[in-house]
């Protein structure tokens, strides 16, 4: 029972993390140098799993025919630069930042892509957290039985 309140506290965890990150990339959308002097580069959370990786043949062997299988939850493997998607290249020669041909590189934050990142994380904190509140309502029923 406990190890359903460390996988839901786990995921809420990660999910958070996964929502300061897109923040952080919302917040620097215009950046166009940050200290190195480059633009802001997009930030992208990777998770895995917590305890290591089990091969999924193991997990659904265990699972159909043991019903033993419990998981360990969710950890943050990696914060990682966005270099797949292309910088916005901006004409504006009067930003400092500008080129010789009046060109600003801007960073490669798409906001629509970051609002739809961040609804997803939501829910899946939701989801974690609706999980979390299931499992300690039946922990408490199974304490008012034993009580009764």
């Amino acid at each position: 029972m406990f190890s359903a309140f460390n996988i839901n506290a786990s995921g809420m965890t990660a999910q958070r993390y996964r929502m300061d990150i897109i923040s952080e990339n919302v917040a620097n959308a215009n950046t166009t140098r940050t200290a190195d002097g480059s633009p802001y580069r997009r930030k992208v959370v990777t998770f895995a799993e917590r305890g290591g990786q089990t091969p999924f043949s193991h997990i659904l062997g265990k699972a159909v025919y043991d019903h033993g299988y419990t998981g360990q939850g969710v950890k943050v493997s990696g914060v990682h630069e966005d270099y797949e998607t292309e910088m916005n290249m901006v004409y504006d020669p009067s930003h400092p930042d500008a080129d010789e041909n009046g060109y600003v590189i801007y960073p490669n934050v798409n906001i629509i892509t970051e609002m739809t990142n961040m609804i997803d994380a939501s829910r899946a904190y939701e989801a974690n957290a609706t999980a979390f509140n299931a499992s300690k309502s039946m922990a408490l029923q199974g304490l008012e039985i034993g009580r009764g």
